[in-house]
């Protein structure tokens, strides 16, 4: 039997409860991998909440790592007793489980270094960060990002990741001690948008100018606040709505405060192709091997607390890294 968190209905943190399941045997291209962590992130909340719509009842989490324990007919890119783990969207909703079928397609083989509860921290935000920091934009050394969340999960590995690339990065947070964590992250300089105006800080800090590119997880409370701290044609990143959907907006707009660019890209269309799914794989597994980015698991979770474990995460009280404990 697995213990497995489901939700029989869309709601708060309330609707999340254990139970036990069987779990039969793999069929044609799946797995049994019996997961030793689970990844917590904030997407789960939008699969809880019924922003991303999915039929009910129904179990969450997309990330999760472990050891595969049975393998389906045809299935030969992995075996029985290789690390793995995986991240992906709907095709991969119900990692909250102690173990659990799944499509053999989607797993990456973990390094024998890598521990597997790191591993579960570091699949989407590393991934994710990989694609922000290699595909988005043509970084240079000397460029200005501003970061949203520069504490959190994707935060942190990208303020390593920049600092690794010579950016500059100008992290935001809501406290004291999320600011000393961004600036050991990387961040050369950190606002706590509680105390300072954003805006007014990014320009004394830029001389003016602004920001080339801004990486805003948080949505609808900084959209404009973002728009108003690039420079002339600067390029926003929407990679996150913590804070509520943005809402719509004439793009005249982007014209009006510079001829701004805007994307909204999402992590599964950059892990579609599996080679280029591969280039993100080995670029953050190469860094977290060769120590050069850390990965920082502050928060440790059974199943049985899931619904707390929402309630800190949307609560921002967070930092670094959460997983599940299987």
């Amino acid at each position: 039997m697995a213990t497995v968190v489901r939700m029989d209905s869309a709601g708060g943190p309330e609707v999340l409860y254990c139970t036990e399941v069987a779990i039969g045997a793999p069929g044609p291209g799946q797995v049994k991998v019996r997961h030793e962590a689970i990844g917590l992130n904030y997407a789960d909340t939008y699969f809880r909440d019924g922003t991303y719509p999915i039929e009910m009842p129904n179990g969450l989490g997309v990330e999760a790592a472990g050891v595969v324990e049975a393998l389906g007919e045809g299935v030969e890119c992995v075996a029985v007793g290789d690390r793995v783990t995986y991240t992906g969207f709907i095709n991969t909703l119900g990692a909250y489980s102690t173990e659990r079928l799944i499509d053999a397609s989607v797993l990456i083989k973990v390094p024998d270094d890598i521990p597997l509860t790191t591993a579960a921290a570091m699949t989407m935000r590393g991934l994710t960060s990989a694609y922000l920091m290699t595909q988005i934009h043509p970084f240079k050394a000397g460029d200005t990002l501003l970061l949203h969340a520069a504490a959190g999960g994707v935060g942190s590995i990208v303020s390593q990741w920049a600092a690794l690339l010579g950016i500059r990065v100008i992290g935001t947070v809501s406290t004291e001690a999320k600011r000393q964590a961004a600036l050991t992250a990387g961040c050369a300089e950190v606002i706590n948008y509680s105390e300072s105006d954003v805006v007014s800080a990014v320009r004394d800090l830029t001389g003016g100018q602004g920001v080339d590119v801004v990486f805003d997880s948080v949505g609808r409370t900084t959209f404009e606040q973002s728009l108003d701290s690039l420079r002339r044609r600067g390029l926003m990143v929407c990679v996150g709505t913590a804070s509520g959907t943005i809402p719509p907006f004439d793009p005249q707009l982007l014209a009006m405060k510079g001829s701004l660019y805007l994307t909204r890209p999402a992590l599964a269309d950059y892990i579609a192709d599996p080679a280029e799914k591969q280039a993100l794989v080995d670029a953050i597994f190469g860094h977290v091997r060769s120590g050069a980015i850390k990965i920082d698991v502050n928060q440790v979770y059974r199943l049985e607390d899931a619904a707390q474990a929402h309630r800190d995460l949307e609560s921002r009280s967070t930092t670094g890294c959460s997983i599940f404990v299987a």
